[in-house]
């Protein structure tokens, strides 16, 4: 139902990222979580692992019962940052939500069908400390369409030049390559919607 690509890079001195990615499919659709653990290396990933579990565990549940779950089973760590999105292909419509700074950008195949581009409305908070009041934007989407998820190890103007045609891992290396700020753990995920019937 998606075609996606993934770059990623640790923070420099770290063996491993904070940075987490997951897609997940079921007969209800598909799952994009990127998720961002607080701080870097080893205890960041530790936590994002156990929110990524959660997720793919739980992927059939609304969006914003997921973050709740995760906010829950993340108390008394050191928390994570996360943007999740359910595509729902029979319906043609995607649910997102994002607490922290995972910036999600939606790209439109065909601008006939609304924005060309939109963004995701992020809420302030850290989910496993401080869960502000949740709201899911829900869009319509067709086939072709394209989400971007970035952390915040990627420069916030990354989404000038997106193009919902270029191919999804060769965007998500370009971006990293352009935008990577080098002060954080890095993360880009580009998933083409390949699954809606026209």
């Amino acid at each position: 139902m998606v075609e996606y690509g993934l770059a990623k890079h640790a923070h420099v001195g770290e063996g491993e990222s904070g940075d987490l990615h997951m897609v997940c499919c079921n007969q209800n659709g598909v799952l994009i979580a990127v998720i961002d653990g607080i701080g870097h290396g080893e205890e960041a990933a530790e936590v994002a692992r156990t929110a990524a579990a959660l997720l793919r565990s739980s992927a059939d549940e609304p969006v914003i019962s997921l973050v709740e779950r995760c906010h829950e089973k993340l108390k008394g760590t050191r928390g994570v940052v996360l943007s999740v999105a359910f595509i729902a292909p029979e319906q043609k419509m995607l649910t997102w939500i994002g607490v922290g700074n995972v910036q999600g950008v939606l790209l439109r195949a065909d601008p006939k069908n609304g924005n060309m581009q939109e963004s995701l409305l992020l809420r302030a908070g850290v989910v496993g400390s401080k869960l502000p009041s949740l709201q899911a934007s829900v869009l319509p989407v067709s086939q072709g369409d394209t989400i971007v998820f970035a952390t915040d190890g990627i420069q916030g103007d990354f989404s000038t030049g997106l193009n919902a045609k270029e191919n999804p891992q060769r965007a998500a290396d370009r971006i990293l390559n352009k935008f990577r700020n080098r002060k954080d753990d890095a993360l880009v995920l580009v998933a083409r919607l390949t699954g809606i019937s026209p």
